[in-house]
């Protein structure tokens, strides 16, 4: 099911709600509360962000290193009304930038408001199309949300899910709705797949100089993310903005099993 109509709104269902995070509202709540208290603040913490770098898999995996990120938005939490939330397409194959049509995203702890006016500027520019499909059963969007219910009073939500998109693309994207401090820009990615722990180590931290260099050269072998986080360096030259890594592990620190990992980073964007 692609959405759910109630009364003349359509709703996005939660779709990895028991799988890749709580399912039960309260034990959500109280695992993203753990999370968030775990986490170990790093770099200038009180530097506010206006975009962040985050991994997607179940938060028994990658979790606590979401959290540091998620924490840096503590301070700041009251300014923020608006995030542009990236990720790749899991499941469907697509080419370019894909926004759902619903009205709404759900996730046990609530609805989350579309942000319909973002929406309908990207439409105009021809920058970003619409695809349920894309969005039915994509998890990189949707476990960031508990997250940013967690942390932010009320905010609009613009989920995109990326293909096939050249980095300036995205970079023109995210120009289009920048705007200022009221808007925060998500970038939803993991590193590097099923290598052996040392393997891991040495691509992610490769991955990593990339990042606080700001190239945006990565392939998908790096990050499965990639496309949205070259778009973001694009933008982060252009603008100026300070990267800082926040944290970095993978799934053979957090889940035990280090002959086939996952790797995972965080990092904070900001102004200088």
């Amino acid at each position: 099911m692609l959405s759910l109509v109630t009364g003349k709104s359509s709703v996005r269902p939660a779709a990895v709600a028991g799988v890749f995070y709580p399912q039960d509202a309260a034990e959500l709540r109280d695992t993203v509360l753990h999370l968030l208290g775990d986490a170990v603040p790093h770099g200038a913490a009180h530097a506010r962000p206006k975009a962040l770098i985050v991994p997607h898999a179940g938060y028994a995996y990658s979790g606590m290193v979401a959290a540091s990120a998620y924490r840096r938005l503590r301070e700041s939490c009251e300014s923020i009304r608006n995030v542009v939330l990236i990720g790749p397409s899991h499941r469907v194959p697509m080419r370019g930038l894909a926004m759902p049509s619903v009205d709404a995203f759900e996730t046990p702890l609530g609805e989350i408001p579309i942000d319909r006016v973002a929406r309908q500027r990207l439409r105009e520019l021809g920058l970003a199309g619409i695809s349920d499909a894309a969005h039915a059963v994509e998890h990189s969007l949707e476990v960031q949300l508990p997250f940013l219910q967690m942390v932010l009073p009320a905010f609009d939500l613009l989920p995109i899910a990326t293909g096939l998109a050249p980095p300036a693309q995205v970079a023109r994207v995210l120009e289009a709705i920048w705007d200022g401090p009221s808007t925060l820009i998500v970038v939803s990615s993991d590193l590097s797949h099923y290598h052996t722990n040392a393997e891991a180590r040495q691509l992610d931290d490769q991955t990593r100089d990339s990042i606080l260099a700001r190239r945006g050269d990565l392939s998908d072998g790096q990050a499965c993310g990639s496309c949205g986080i070259n778009g973001l360096m694009d933008v982060a030259r252009h603008e100026g903005l300070v990267v800082e890594l926040l944290d970095q592990r993978n799934s053979g620190d957090t889940a035990g099993d280090r002959s086939r990992v996952v790797g995972y980073g965080s990092y904070a964007l900001h102004a200088a």
